[in-house]
């Protein structure tokens, strides 16, 4: 006779995604609250720090390599902790509040573990918590609860966009459309926070296509995400892009410099 399964509680069904959100805010701001201090690494010192204040203070026109090429990364992310440094906040608030910033990332988990773990009763339900913790437990993922790296917080828009590709899978009447419009713009946020996300966006065209619909339609969907992903990046990275231009002829520089100087001659654009 098979064993039967106990079904969860309808109100828990329908605010599970909520109800692990708030036990996974409440582990990650555990880490920080227990060490009692925030870690300082080399790269902290080196240019973490730094690039926030370039964020809030351009220093483009001022400094040359103040902290080697690393100065030129997308200064943004590193604002959080350039203010609260500055605002001369303790180790264990700037982890807490850089730990809620990183809860960003546990809707998106869950959701990928919902459109892969279905189902309504608690074995299912058990299964995407499991899956949801176990993604967070890696050693690397644990370690920045620790640093002042913004790693984490960077891959987060692409977690969002696997997320969105995937929800057609897990909700197939909520259509494929909407999801793979937003997943594109989630990826391009993702590559303009750092620009080692593009080579784990390229698999997204392959799930944008995955949902039903005719060949065509399916074309057109990963078409449609794939301009909304350029149209988000240029949005997103378009002023830091524009500054590297204006300093360097380079709206990525230092990397790929070569690839620029034929743009900079046409430009009439002279270092």
């Amino acid at each position: 006779m098979p064993e039967e399964r106990t079904a969860v509680p309808s109100w828990v069904f329908r605010h599970e995604g909520v109800c692990v959100y708030l036990l996974g805010a409440l582990c990650f701001t555990f880490i920080p609250i227990y060490l009692g201090h925030l870690g300082i690494s080399w790269d902290a010192l080196n240019h973490h720090f730094y690039l926030g204040w370039s964020a809030e203070h351009s220093r483009l026109s001022l400094d040359y390599l103040p902290a080697g090429y690393q100065s030129y990364q997308f200064p943004y992310l590193y604002w959080p902790v350039y203010k609260l440094a500055s605002a001369g906040a303790s180790g264990t608030t700037a982890g807490v509040v850089l730990a809620l910033l990183n809860t960003t990332a546990i809707p998106p988990v869950w959701m990928i573990a919902r459109s892969c773990i279905k189902g309504a009763e608690a074995f299912s339900a058990a299964m995407r918590v499991t899956a949801v913790l176990l993604a967070f437990l890696s050693g690397v993922v644990l370690s920045l609860f620790d640093a002042t790296s913004n790693d984490l917080l960077a891959g987060i828009p692409l977690i969002w966009a696997y997320a969105l590709a995937l929800q057609p899978v897990g909700e197939p009447a909520a259509g494929a459309v909407r999801p793979a419009l937003l997943s594109g713009a989630a990826a391009g946020i993702a590559v303009a926070f750092k620009l080692s996300n593009g080579p784990l966006a390229i698999v997204l065209p392959l799930l944008w296509l995955w949902p039903a619909g005719s060949a065509m339609q399916r074309i057109n969907r990963s078409i449609a995400a794939g301009l909304m992903l350029l149209a988000s990046y240029a949005l997103v990275y378009g002023y830091w892009g524009w500054e590297l231009w204006t300093h360097f002829g380079n709206p990525i520089y230092p990397m790929y410099d070569d690839w620029f100087a034929r743009l900079r001659d046409l430009g009439g654009w002279h270092r």
